[in-house]
């Protein structure tokens, strides 16, 4: 039977595994043909949905430093223009002349000046003055002390008419991408993002990264609006990318559809996913086995008192289990929350692979009967030509 089925071969679009794997030059692989990746298979149930939310390592911009309640020092910097004024108290000193009585007020304005890339500024008879990455009142001072014993107490007020240095740099998809000039008051990041004209996509599906002095991190724009800890103050020199990510999942095995899917909504549960993916088919799959593969943090399975021994990185891949032939699962599956990248796949039941082993049986038999009736057609032709 087996030789004879083998004349009516099924078409193929391409060569069959036994052909790659025997003209393959050299073949990788593990002894027993397994991926080798260990992995938590874990049941979906009212124990599992009390840490299902927390199944994601939620990056935050407080792990890297980011104070929330503290505004950075603006240091001045090089390219800003500053305007200074020196204060005598009383006419014949060194700015402000004898006759100062026919003139408005006691002190003298210098022109604006930009500090330049040396870091300093000049002022008359102080000379060259360090202004770079220092506080207004610390220039002042300095200013102070070297024309104590010049002038009449004088008194330093430096202006910042226009800061270059303290600026941030606002990317991606944001409608007016530019460089923020920050503010003595202190700028948070929804801030500063408002200032670029607010976000160009959906925000369950940005994403805000913060980078300062060669860290970073980040946060989904929706978690950095509902947690105020998350909108902390941006200091100079940071940059924020905001970035679209579109979130999708994958659906493969007995499900109405197979493909890619996109979340749309705000908060995509388990049971949703299913159904947009078609839900189950009722000639193929087993509802009993519902799996949904995902890589979460090892501390999610400490949580239910699993044993990570065996598992040596900080996140772990688990599948997770569906029995939908328990009633209060369908509960259970409208409270799991998706997230970016699972993957759904529904296994078929057990009565499928039998159909299938009797539908190739049949199969064989029929081509076997085939090939008894065209060889006796072929004689009778043959001895009619005779």
């Amino acid at each position: 039977m087996i030789a004879l089925s083998g004349c009516t071969s099924t078409p193929q679009s391409g060569p069959g595994y036994r052909a790659i794997e025997s003209s393959a030059a050299v073949t990788v692989s593990a002894a027993n043909k397994t991926v080798g990746i260990d992995y938590a298979l874990v049941d979906i149930n009212k124990a599992v949905l009390a840490y299902a939310s927390e199944t994601r390592a939620l990056a935050s911009f407080g792990s890297f430093g980011f104070a929330s309640n503290v505004i950075p020092n603006i240091s001045l910097g090089v390219g800003d223009v500053v305007q200074v004024s020196i204060f005598e108290s009383q006419p014949g000193g060194l700015f402000i002349p004898a006759d100062a009585g026919s003139r408005p007020g006691n002190y003298v304005t210098l022109p604006p000046q930009t500090v330049g890339r040396n870091g300093y500024i000049s002022v008359p008879y102080a000379g060259l003055v360090r202004a770079a990455g220092r506080q207004t009142i610390d220039v002042q001072r300095d200013i102070e002390k070297t024309l104590a014993n010049r002038a009449i107490e004088p008194q330093v007020l430096i202006n910042k008419v226009s800061s270059k240095s303290a600026r941030v740099a606002v990317l991606g998809d944001v409608k007016a991408p530019s460089s923020v000039e920050l503010s003595e008051g202190g700028n948070r990041i929804l801030d500063i993002i408002s200032q670029a004209g607010g976000l160009n996509a959906p925000g369950s599906e940005t994403y805000v990264t913060l980078q300062r002095r060669g860290r970073s991190a980040t946060v989904l724009y929706e978690r950095l609006v509902n947690t105020p800890s998350e909108n902390v103050f941006i200091a100079p020199d940071d940059t924020i990318i905001v970035d679209r990510e579109r979130r999708t999942y994958l659906a493969f095995g007995a499900s109405g559809l197979n493909g890619r899917f996109d979340f749309e909504e705000t908060n995509l549960t388990l049971g949703e996913a299913l159904g947009k993916a078609g839900g189950l088919l009722d000639s193929r799959a087993n509802p009993a086995q519902v799996l949904l593969y995902r890589v979460v943090p090892k501390q999610f399975l400490q949580r239910l008192s699993v044993n990570v021994d065996r598992f040596p990185s900080d996140m772990v891949p688990v599948v997770f289990r569906a029995n939908l032939r328990d009633p209060s699962a369908f509960f259970a599956v409208q409270k799991f929350p998706m997230q970016d990248k699972d993957v759904i796949y529904v296994s078929n039941s057990d009565s499928v692979e039998i159909i299938k082993f009797l539908n190739l049986l049949n199969s064989v038999t029929s081509t076997v009967s085939g090939v008894t009736g065209d060889a006796a057609s072929t004689k009778t032709n043959i001895q009619r030509l005779n």
